[in-house]
């Protein structure tokens, strides 16, 4: 009789549009993500506001704050001819963000930082109490690890938006062509 309770609940959950094998948030870490960035993330972190898709729209909409967008860009590869076109992966962000590409990493060199300090300075105007949403693409862990880093620099007033790019995108909310901020290393 349980094997049937079971498989019950699992076409359940399928009619309902619930995949069957939903994983599970992870846990929160103590320090960085520092490998598997793209993984399921946790449902919180600590000392910030975790944003749904429907709250980071309101707060798009009110101009109440700066979005960070800290998705990667990827370089131009290595060995590649100098006379060779290179043109790079577009990137398609929440309209008025600043994109600090790479400043997710877990470890991060001194000039990336240092990047990512001013990047903030800059787009915050040096205001410490400036609500800071950070994003990335769902199941990302960049922006909660760029987030975590924010607060561990002074800035109190940060939320972290896990769904990022692609839950605005699915929301049908609108995208902008993104150009990484100035002083990149």
């Amino acid at each position: 009789m349980r094997r049937w309770a079971a498989a019950i609940a699992l076409c359940l959950l399928a009619f309902a549009g619930v995949p069957a094998t939903a994983q599970q948030p992870a846990a929160e870490p103590d320090g960085y993500r520092m490998e598997n960035y793209r993984a399921p993330t946790p449902a919180t972190l600590a000392g910030a506001r975790v944003l749904t898709t429907a709250e980071a729209a309101d707060i798009w909409r009110a101009g109440g704050a700066v979005f960070i967008d800290v998705m990667p860009q990827p370089p131009r590869p290595a060995g590649l001819p100098p006379d060779t076109i290179w043109r790079d992966k577009p990137r398609r962000n929440i309209p008025g963000s600043t994109w600090l590409p790479d400043t997710g990493y877990g470890a991060l060199a001194a000039a990336t930082e240092d990047y990512l300090s001013k990047g903030i300075g800059q787009a915050t105007g040096g205001d410490p109490a400036k609500l800071l949403v950070f994003y990335c693409q769902r199941d990302c862990w960049m922006s909660w690890n760029a987030a975590k880093r924010a607060l561990a620099l002074g800035y109190a007033n940060i939320a972290w938006f896990p769904d990022g790019s692609d839950g605005w995108q699915d929301a049908g909310l609108p995208l902008a062509d993104a150009h990484p901020a100035p002083g990149r290393p």
